[in-house]
């Protein structure tokens, strides 16, 4: 029984529907990470522009729409949280998710692939921006006893999303051509996440899981109490921020190019986008296990592991390349990816309290924003100057490297005080 009986939440107890409310909110994140199927648009645009429009396009022009659509759904993240307090996660989410099926629904107008940065990368990356910081603050708010694992369960849709999607996404290419894909997507996206944002709320002030008292020195609940001033004054900050660029970076330089890696070294074209859907498996995954392991062994010790092992997957990648090797580093590198999008939200609310959340994650996501852009371009630069995509992992490897060092030395709970 909840310590306020009479809430409900789709007619059940707080207790129990808000599960529900984390089913949602996995499901309307399905929808969104449907950009982690980029690679399986990549030859098929190419062809596109190529064949139907006379346009020769670059590497790096090809991932650039991939890059562009996570900037700014990283930019948007900032400047959506006070908005979420103020208009309510129902209405915000109905906004993202009406921006987000528009940019794919005009992608399939696009004549170049400029108009494609535009259309699809701007429209379509502000739309989740707008939308994916809800369901993480829904959650947060729903589950002070269980943050992580209720976090990383809502954000497991979004890691997940490449397995339904970029299988999805090849049957359609293959059936009707990648530009009516883009439009089947966009309208499929609007109505689903307008449909599915109707439930979404806040719990009422006060409340908590009935019998649960936070215990101190848990990870389950907050170290402080602090708005986004205080947090920026923090060194636990920076320490959390710029170990989560380095998880992004190194892990969407992977999975922008899952496809084409698996193709260099001799998996058949077809297998190839399957296994894309199959390291989402690992990309979903990474989410409900790394933030369980964030709430039981304190956020350092698991960015650490997470570092570990992006730093053995790409070592054995970069000194023994195969098919085998391919598909089990691959699956590491989506699942720490995955890993960071669970461990970054829970270590916010952990370090600096839910009163001002929605605000402080989306700075903290502008993180991921700088890795989305740094990551997939450095990885079109490599194969640029190179021939081959097999020069990133050496990258990743340095990386995850200095991402221990730095998550050893600064990932710490913050000793601030709640501003007046």
């Amino acid at each position: 029984m909840s310590s306020e009986p009479e809430e409900k939440i789709l007619g059940m107890h707080a207790e129990r529907g808000r599960w529900a409310l984390v089913l949602i909110g996995m499901v309307i994140n399905l929808c969104l990470g449907t950009i982690y199927s980029w690679s399986v648009f990549v030859g098929p645009l190419t062809d596109y522009f190529k064949g139907a429009l006379g346009q020769t396009v670059t590497a790096n022009e090809i991932l650039m729409p991939f890059s562009v659509f996570l900037a700014f759904f990283a930019i948007a993240m900032p400047f959506t949280g006070k908005y979420i307090e103020t208009l309510g996660p129902r209405k915000v989410t109905i906004i993202g998710g009406i921006l987000t099926g528009l940019g794919w629904l005009l992608a399939s107008t696009v004549t170049s692939v400029w108009m494609l940065f535009i259309v699809y990368g701007v429209i379509g990356g502000i739309g989740v921006g707008i939308a994916y910081g809800v369901p993480v603050a829904v959650s947060a708010r729903w589950f002070p006893d269980r943050r992580g694992t209720a976090v990383g369960l809502t954000l497991l849709g979004f890691g997940f999303s490449a397995f339904l999607t970029a299988n999805i996404a090849g049957y359609l290419i293959s059936a009707t051509g990648v530009m009516t894909t883009f439009r089947i997507f966009g309208i499929a996206f609007i109505i689903l996440i307008i449909l599915l944002a109707l439930p979404f709320r806040f719990p009422p002030a006060g409340w908590k899981p009935s019998g649960w008292t936070p215990p101190a020195g848990s990870s389950a609940h907050p170290v402080c109490e602090c708005d986004r001033g205080a947090m920026l004054r923090s060194s636990a900050f920076y320490g959390l921020w710029a170990c989560y660029f380095i998880g992004c970076l190194a892990g969407l330089m992977a999975i922008s190019i899952a496809k084409p890696v698996g193709t260099d070294v001799g998996v058949a074209a077809g297998l190839a986008t399957m296994l894309v859907g199959f390291f989402a498996i690992f990309n979903g995954g990474g989410r409900p296990v790394f933030g369980a392991l964030t709430d039981r062994f304190t956020p350092r010790n698991t960015a650490i592991l997470s570092f570990a092992l992006l730093a053995l997957a790409s070592l054995i990648l970069w000194q023994a390349p195969g098919i085998v090797t391919y598909v089990v580093a691959f699956a590491v590198l989506w699942g720490c990816l995955g890993g960071w999008l669970a461990i970054a939200p829970t270590t916010t609310a952990s370090y600096f309290g839910t009163c001002d959340y929605p605000r402080c994650y989306g700075v903290v996501f502008l993180a991921y924003g700088a890795g989305a852009i740094a990551g997939p371009q450095l990885a079109g630069f490599i194969k640029t100057s190179t021939g081959s995509y097999m020069g990133v992992f050496p990258y990743v490897f340095v990386l995850a490297i200095i991402g221990i060092i730095i998550a050893f030395l600064l990932m710490k709970p913050p000793q601030i005080q709640k501003t007046s």
